[in-house]
Parts: structure tokens; C-alpha cells; sequence
């Protein structure tokens, strides 16, 4: 695996894992206090708390990333195998 794939790879499995952890920890939103915010969208969380989330999100994507890179070099991830096991011919 080269350098500019692994990093893309790692783009993309950040980005998705931030958005399974940008639900995390919400606990009351600006429209459920009662009081009103200006410019505020009421489904909006109060305490978003983003800084954290960052971290969390580059901490589980890199041991995410690790496994999977452990298990490419293992030969676990790779197409032949991958076709072998859902029985597609050579």
C-alpha cells in the first residue's frame, strides 16, 4: 500500500467515524431549554463540544485504521481471497 492511498483511506474512515460520533454525549438542545437563541436552530445541541469529538474521532480512526492495515499485510484483505470466499471463479 502506498503512502497516498493509506492517507486516503484514512481521510474517509476519519470522516466516517466523526459522524458516528457527532451524536455522542448530546444531551439538550438550544429548543428544548425553553429559551430562545438568536440564530440558533432549535435542534441544535447546546454543548457540541466539537474539541472532543475531534480527538475521540482520531483516536478510534487510527486504531481502526491500524487493524485493517494489520490485516492487509496478514493477506486477509486482498481481492483473491475476498473471491475465493464468495465462490467467483479466477
Amino acid at each position: 500500500m502506498t503512502i497516498s492511498s493509506a492517507l486516503a483511506i484514512y481521510f474517509v474512515l476519519w470522516w466516517v467515524v466523526l459522524f458516528a460520533v457527532l451524536p455522542f454525549g448530546v444531551r439538550e438542545k438550544v429548543g428544548d431549554a425553553g429559551d430562545e437563541v438568536a440564530g440558533a436552530d432549535p435542534g441544535a445541541p447546546r454543548l457540541p463540544r466539537m474539541a472532543q469529538k475531534v480527538l475521540w474521532t482520531t483516536i478510534v480512526s487510527a486504531v481502526l485504521f491500524a487493524i485493517g492495515l494489520y490485516a492487509h499485510r496478514q493477506g486477509y484483505l486482498n481481492l483473491d481471497r475476498l473471491g475465493d470466499l464468495l465462490g467467483f471463479p479466477r
